[in-house]
């Protein structure tokens, strides 16, 4: 289902866009159709107005909630069944944040992800997103959105931009408040830029070293870390935003001082952000996070030499949901990841 459809069966039935907007609005903030202060029967046509239970209830259908699983950090992990009975995983996050999936499974392949073991199964469309959206606000207030769930948003550009374009309009989200998450696909960097709503982004860098970051990210673009912080750069420096790069912290794989040396080199002078988010680790998957205190010695080294940096736990580590786990769970996928050459070897090295 695309935000597109809705609006052409609205039109169909007689409505304007300023009635494409109401009905759009009400949905995507989870609203009754009849809240405000204009009647229906004084505002809608009569054919949008007896098609609209209808309409609502399909909307409503778009995504609903299988299983919740709140975490001690005030998060929750929601299992989102979509209509072809495809499972997808929403994240209510702490101060009025959502995560949404873009994507059921996921083509790039990141040998420390569930979501990808399968491969990529389809789109999420528009409307299936912004349906996460109004899901996740029937249970609590929804503020800011990141498209940080399963899937690689750049590879379902169209469905994802418009969503964006809905949410940060009648969905009342700020634009820098939409939070677009990428590895980094050149045909990303060629369309935010154009469209009216440009949200905030995040570049999933996770090495210094393009050899490494291949392995990791085996199906991503062949853009090297350097090319990946000047395309950042350029979209930070035209939106005003810092570019929040993501950095998964992997116990003796990543987290060497010859790669804070490059994080250093890369980012130094940069509008830029480092998030250092210590890994939520997967029974099925040979990877483990470092320690938390090594964890925040990283982040204080980067920040005492000019790097801003974060240090954040994924959410609800203690219900053990990240990365596409809670799909997996439900539908049986399971089995371990060989690690690639070169990070088994670093993580041998790492070994007392």
């Amino acid at each position: 289902m695309r935000i597109h459809t809705i609006r052409q069966r609205l039109r169909d039935l007689g409505a304007k866009p300023i009635h494409e907007q109401r009905v759009l609005r009400l949905w995507s903030q989870a609203l009754p159709q009849d809240s405000g202060r204009r009647q229906l029967q004084d505002f809608l046509p009569q054919e949008v107005r007896e098609a609209l239970p209808a309409l609502v209830a399909e909307l409503e259908g778009l995504a609903r909630l299988r299983s919740q699983h709140p975490g001690d950090d005030g998060s929750a992990r929601l299992l989102v069944e979509l209509t072809d009975g495809q499972m997808a995983e929403s994240v209510l996050l702490p101060r009025d944040g959502l995560c949404v999936s873009t994507q059921i499974g996921c083509a790039v392949g990141c040998v420390f992800c569930m979501t990808g073991k399968e491969g990529l199964l389809r789109q999420v469309g528009s409307a299936e997103i912004v349906a996460q959206v109004a899901l996740a606000r029937t249970l609590r207030p929804v503020k800011k959105v990141v498209f940080m769930g399963m899937g690689e948003p750049s590879h379902n550009l169209d469905n994802v931009l418009e969503a964006i374009d809905l949410l940060g309009t009648v969905g009342n989200i700020g634009h820098k408040n939409l939070v677009f998450s990428t590895v980094g696909d050149p045909r990303a960097f060629e369309r935010l830029p154009q469209g009216r709503v440009k949200p905030a982004l995040a570049l999933s860098l996770h090495s210094t070293k393009a050899d490494v970051r291949a392995e990791l990210l085996p199906r991503a673009p062949r853009i090297t870390p350097e090319e990946l912080v000047e395309e950042g750069e350029r979209y930070a420096r035209a939106t005003g935003y810092p570019i929040q790069y993501q950095w998964t912290l992997l116990d003796g794989i990543n987290d060497t001082e010859e790669e804070l040396d490059g994080i250093v080199r890369l980012l130094k002078g940069k509008y830029a952000l480092m998030n250092m988010i210590p890994y939520n680790s997967v029974p099925e998957l040979p990877y483990r996070r470092p320690a938390w205190e090594k964890a925040a010695a990283i982040a204080r080294n980067l920040h005492q030499r000019g790097i801003l940096t974060k240090l954040r736990n994924s959410a609800g580590q203690d219900v053990d949901g990240g990365c596409g786990q809670l799909r997996a769970r439900h539908t049986g996928a399971t089995g371990r990841k060989v690690l690639p050459i070169r990070a088994e070897a670093q993580r041998e090295q790492s070994k007392p």
